[in-house]
């Protein structure tokens, strides 16, 4: 695949414009020559053209046909002063373009851009702010792979820096920009840009892209919440509104918060807070009740709670609550617990 218009912006700003100035200056200095000895010294077009090339490459071959006269002695001066100068502008961009990183930065976007065209039921993180970045951390920490739109030079730059991050440098309220991040095959989107006004224009154009998207966005103002829903988003967070109930809550229940983030934000493996669907429930466990999965006997997990087709939340259900395959058990246990009750769930007698 090649690489996209935006991630090529830069690139094409400094080493295209470069290559189109060295050839104009290259043909405007063939031209020049070739008019010049063709008029002063009366020679043909071939044998004008070749005594200027061979002037501005200064190779320092026989003049051809008669002696030079002193008019095209001063030309021939002028022209050599004008090839090594235009040569010397060229030169010294392209080395400016190499020496100030511009072309190791290319390389990197090629091939950011190559494993960006394989990726597929991944997340996309429009702004690589605090939020964003804690997002970036949290999939990266979890397995789950993502890609980073963010329009800004210095914050690309600072992304570029991480070989394992994949970015695109890009306005996301465009569609260009999406599909530059397969939006298409995204499983979902996390827009956390300061601006409300650019989330709700990212949810608008993400959800009318993809429709089954999962959108969570981030709210500044109470009142962006509402705007944010029906735009589209799935989930509205407000950082500011989580952040002073935690403070508030570690003041009367500090260990029930503590306890409650060790478990959602701890990094070790020893438990952790699954989602665990019913979609491909075993049909013998079809209209049978969670006591009959024995998960506690067979796993060790705990089931704490459960979503009823995708709508009712119910907390430390009841042994006898029949299940279907529209709901969803949130399960309390270490990987290897929940790996076992995906197979015992999934598995026919």
């Amino acid at each position: 695949m090649s690489i996209t218009s935006q991630q090529y912006n830069k690139f094409q700003e400094v080493s295209s414009n470069t290559l189109k100035v060295g050839i104009a200056l290259l043909v405007s200095i063939l031209t020049f020559g070739t008019a010049g000895y063709y008029y002063i010294e009366d020679l043909s077009l071939l044998q004008s053209l070749y005594m200027t090339v061979i002037t501005i490459s200064t190779v320092g071959f026989k003049h051809v046909g008669h002696e030079p006269t002193e008019l095209g002695m001063i030309f021939t001066i002028v022209l050599i002063i004008v090839s090594l100068g235009s040569l010397a502008y060229v030169g010294s961009n392209m080395a400016r373009f190499v020496f100030d990183g511009e072309l190791a930065n290319y390389i990197k976007t090629y091939r950011v851009d190559k494993r960006i065209a394989k990726l597929k039921d991944h997340v996309i993180i429009v702004g690589y702010g605090r939020n964003g970045e804690q997002a970036a951390m949290e999939l990266e920490e979890n397995g789950v792979p993502f890609v980073i739109l963010d329009k800004r030079e210095n914050v690309i730059s600072r992304i570029r820096d991480n070989e394992k991050l994949l970015y695109i440098r890009g306005d996301a309220t465009h569609e260009e920009t999406l599909e530059q991040a397969r939006i298409h095959e995204a499983r979902a989107l996390i827009a956390t840009t300061p601006n409300d006004a650019d989330n709700v224009f990212v949810v608008l154009t993400a959800r009318s892209m993809n429709p089954g998207l999962t959108v969570i966005s981030r709210a500044s103002e109470l009142e962006s919440q509402m705007k944010l829903k029906r735009a589209g988003a799935t989930n509205v967070i407000m950082p500011e509104r989580i952040g002073g109930q935690r403070m508030a809550k570690l003041v009367h229940q500090p260990d029930v918060v503590e306890f409650i983030e060790y478990i959602i934000l701890q990094k070790t493996q020893d438990v952790s807070l699954e989602e665990v669907s019913c979609k491909n429930l075993a049909q013998r466990f079809v209209g049978k009740s969670i006591s009959d999965l024995k998960v506690r006997e067979y796993t060790g997990a705990n089931i704490i709670g459960i979503k009823i087709s995708g709508a009712r939340y119910v907390f430390n259900p009841d042994p006898q609550m029949i299940l279907s395959r529209n709901d969803q058990l949130f399960v309390l246990g270490n990987p290897q617990q929940i790996k076992k009750l995906h197979e015992i769930m999934q598995a026919e007698a």
